[in-house]
């Protein structure tokens, strides 16, 4: 049990720090997923009856126009990238990366700016998928979460918080 809070106490490690980080964002990854399926199945309907989600749960999808899939894309993304950001920087915070480089509130404010801009940039290359490609909507959005993470990543380690 000692070991353990050793562990989590330990953000001068690279490798822990990584697999921290990882772990994370794993957490992050499981708010943003679930925030964004329960709006797309329930609220604002953002999959077709082919979407891989859909056919994994066998749900019943009723048929919506392109224009309002993609609308409702970036609704969805949009409220799961706040749920997804107070789980990180919560742990990010506590586990991860030493804080102090900044003041507090410059501190959250540098981190909702990289994660917003990972996040305009990661949806918008689902958006390119959805609206050129034709791309499922699970597809899009895990590599919006894909290339927001890389983005993340980077800029909490080097950007915010003492890498």
């Amino acid at each position: 049990m000692e070991n353990l809070k050793q562990i989590l106490r330990e953000k001068d490690h690279p490798g822990i720090q990584f697999v921290k980080y990882s772990l994370s964002g794993g957490l992050a990854f499981i708010a943003d997923i679930t925030v964004f399926y329960l709006l797309a199945v329930f609220v604002f309907p953002a999959l077709t009856q082919t979407d891989v989600f859909a056919q994994l749960l066998n749900l019943e999808i009723d048929p919506i126009s392109e224009q309002l899939r993609l609308r409702n894309f970036w609704i969805g993304k949009s409220m799961s990238f706040f749920a997804a950001n107070v789980v990180a920087y919560t742990l990010n915070v506590l586990f991860v990366f030493k804080g102090g480089k900044h003041k507090m509130h410059h501190e959250i404010a540098l981190f909702l700016a990289v994660s917003f801009a990972a996040f305009l940039l990661g949806t918008w290359s689902g958006d390119v998928l959805i609206r050129f490609f034709g791309a499922q909507t699970t597809v899009s959005n895990f590599t919006a979460m894909f290339s927001a993470a890389l983005i993340n990543y980077a800029g909490r380690k080097f950007f915010i918080f003492h890498g």
